[in-house]
């Protein structure tokens, strides 16, 4: 079947935007095609430096004949509304079907060939595109990226002739700026583009291009005894930046790799797109570089590598500016200047959010094994760093670079630590600290956060999250999970944070502490539901603990695992439907009145002996359940829920619950409200799917 070829070639395209345009491409020609009818083999965008390539194999000749009925008037309606009929078909009287007496239109249309379609498509895309940014050129009313110069459109081999404002298509593209013969060529299907833009230089694939520059950076540094340093957002920069990648390894001054390494890292990164290189025998960094050039060069780069070192040291002379002005500077007068930072309007200065995360990590150290002075004083010099010059630079440094200034102002190391940690974890790969006064720190950080944006009412809504409030619970969730901290979410954590929020900030929903805490309840729950999820657990036993009321986080997920391994039995499986049965008996009664309350009576004249053992299995169950509970043994908990498996069971199988005698039907209602009454200090199963 045919192949279409679309490339839309450009000034250059900014990296960042590369990925996002090709998923656009294939998103934007899917919904026109299937809109048509067409349906195809394989689709597939490419994304570059100047160009945004298409390609899709098995697409039709043309679009499938179509047939559509329509349904009209009954045969005996008024004429007026068969005249209707007709004007909106156009059809005649003698092309309308009549079936039951009811008149029907079958309308057919003819396929479309699709090289027809394409100039259309092709034209609503790139008038269309969402760039995050473009421009206009010319004297047309075209928008791209960058000026576009040339579209190539081939289908079947054959160039599907159509004009953009000026920018014809056609079947001629051009190869590298430098390296390539400076001629545009003809191609006459994909295979031919790839072969013949290689032969002039240029990688179609960014998967390539990665490829290319990792083994060859690897290659430069393994040549000098050298490692990489592998930094996989750099590469795919990098990867949209060069049409034919050429990694040269440089030599940087020594003197400044007694600047902290992130420093020296993110000064390569940010402003030169360079990457680190490590002396595998040594601690640190090396004296070296690696840049990836867009060429070639006949001297082997030895000139490139001299420009960029240059240039480089330049940006680092910089860096070390900003290092020792900050060491002259510090964190005395950096609080200061917090006071004339604004968090947030409702939530007040970066100064009073500094007070009240160090109360909080005061009042959460002994919960967690710190000391609470040292995790007041860590909480304070927290968020100094970003009143320093080099994080005024680096944004992306804050908090590494506090704990850098930290240990040279004389901090102790764990201060220092939590100081540079506290921000952690920033997301699901990032790691989990475990130290107890960074514990505390990034503990009250993130808690400070979440209840002051909830006490105003910025919570997440759908897809929307300014303020990173889901991942601020995630890693409470996990610093909390990781660390086994024994920490109850609503007097431990919300109740001291809203207090310490009312005294600094004009919050809203101050005096409604209820609603507030059953807000962030209900968050935590969510968020942790799906933590556990991604773990392989149930959402559903999530559910049904967190009904419990109990806000121990440690507790709900040894109580979700006892939970799910119970259920993963045959008892548990068994227990859950008479659970279930029992429930769905009780919510029948208590919709006629109040349920019979009180002791179950055993050794009742002509009582079956399954009540009567029932009535025993109950009362032992509920003295080995509260037994467990006490020291959190939720598997012997669930052992005891087993051992009612069988009574209930023999309970279901022989005796009628709504006996005729009312005193028979009340003592066997009490009996089926104490199972679920002990079953349910274990968990609410009746949010149990099952």
């Amino acid at each position: 079947m045919p192949q279409l070829l679309l490339e839309l070639f450009s000034e250059e395209i900014p990296a960042r935007m590369q990925a996002g345009a090709a998923r656009d491409l294939e998103r934007m020609v899917t919904e026109r095609l299937k809109a048509a009818g067409l349906g195809w083999e394989a689709l597939t965008t490419y994304a570059g430096p100047r160009r945004l390539t298409l390609v899709i194999e098995g697409l039709p000749a043309a679009t499938p004949d179509r047939e559509e009925e329509l349904k009209g008037p009954k045969a005996s309606a008024p004429e007026q509304a068969l005249e209707g009929f007709l004007r909106k078909t156009g059809l005649t009287r003698e092309q309308l079907v009549e079936r039951d007496g009811v008149l029907f239109a079958v309308i057919s249309q003819k396929g479309q060939s699709t090289a027809a379609l394409i100039p259309a498509i092709v034209d609503q895309i790139v008038r269309t595109f969402p760039w995050p940014k473009s421009m206009r050129w010319g004297t047309g009313t075209l928008r791209w990226v960058r000026p576009l110069k040339r579209i190539v459109a081939l289908f079947d081999g054959q160039v599907v002739p159509f004009e953009i404002d000026g920018v014809p298509s056609g079947d001629v593209t051009e190869g590298h700026r430098f390296l390539g013969s400076g001629k545009p060529f003809a191609v006459k299907d994909f295979a031919d583009y790839r072969h013949k833009l290689e032969r002039e230089f240029v990688l179609l694939d960014v998967a390539d291009r990665k490829l290319r520059i990792l083994e060859a950076a690897q290659k430069v540094c393994s040549d000098k005894g050298l490692a990489l340093v592998d930094d996989d957002g750099l590469l795919d920069e990098v990867a949209g930046l060069a049409e034919w990648p050429t990694p040269i390894l440089g030599d940087m001054d020594p003197q400044f790799l007694d600047l902290p390494p992130e420093v020296v890292r993110l000064s390569m990164k940010v402003h030169q797109k360079y990457f680190a290189v490590r002396d595998p025998a040594k601690h640190g960094l090396a004296p070296h570089f690696v840049v990836v050039a867009n060429v070639e060069a006949s001297d082997g780069g030895k000139a490139l590598a001299a420009g960029n070192s240059r240039v480089l040291s330049a940006r680092l002379n910089d860096a070390r500016f900003f290092w020792d002005e900050d060491q002259k500077v510090g964190f005395d007068a950096w609080l200061k200047k917090l006071s004339g930072v604004t968090f947030h309007a409702k939530l007040g200065t970066m100064a009073e959010r500094v007070e009240r995360i160090a109360f909080l990590a005061r009042e959460i150290a002994p919960l967690v094994g710190a000391d609470p002075d040292q995790a007041e004083q860590a909480a304070r010099l927290a968020k100094a760093d970003l009143a320093s010059g080099m994080v005024g630079e680096f944004p992306e440094l804050q908090g590494v670079m506090g704990g850098y200034y930290a240990r040279a102002a004389g901090q102790p190391d764990a201060i220092a630590d939590a100081v540079r940690d506290h921000y952690k974890p920033q997301g699901p790969a990032d790691t989990v600290p475990t130290a107890p006064l960074t514990v505390a720190v990034s503990l009250a950080d993130k808690l400070d956060t979440l209840v002051g944006f909830f006490a105003i009412d910025e919570k997440p809504t759908g897809s929307k999250d300014p303020f990173a409030l889901r991942r601020a619970a995630l890693g409470v969730l996990r610093l909390i999970l990781n660390n086994d901290v024994r920490l109850g979410l609503a007097d431990d954590a919300f109740a001291p944070a809203r207090a310490q929020l009312s005294k600094t900030a004009n919050v809203q929903r101050q005096v409604d502490g209820l609603s507030l805490v059953s807000e962030l309840g209900s968050f935590f729950a969510d968020r942790l539901t799906v933590l556990l999820r991604d773990q392989g657990q149930r959402h559903d036993l999530v559910a049904a603990v967190f009904a419990l009321g109990d806000d121990d986080l440690v507790r709900i997920v040894r109580r979700v695992e006892a939970l799910d391994a119970f259920l993963a039995t045959d008892d548990g499986a068994n227990l859950l439907a008479g659970y279930k049965r029992a429930s769905n008996i009780l919510r029948a009664e208590e919709k006629k009145g109040p349920l019979p309350t009180g002791m179950v009576q055993t050794g009742l004249p002509g009582q079956p002996a399954e009540e009567a053992t029932l009535a025993f299995a109950v009362a032992a169950a509920q003295m080995a359940v509260d037994a467990a509970l006490e020291t959190e043994d939720f598997a012997a908990a669930m052992k005891a829920l087993a051992a009612l498996r069988a009574p209930v069971d023999a309970f279901f199988d022989k005796v009628m619950v709504n006996s005729d005698a009312p005193a028979e039907r009340e003592n066997r209602l009490k009996l089926l409200g104490q199972v679920r009454a002990v079953m349910g200090r274990v968990a609410d199963f009746g949010q149990i799917a099952g």
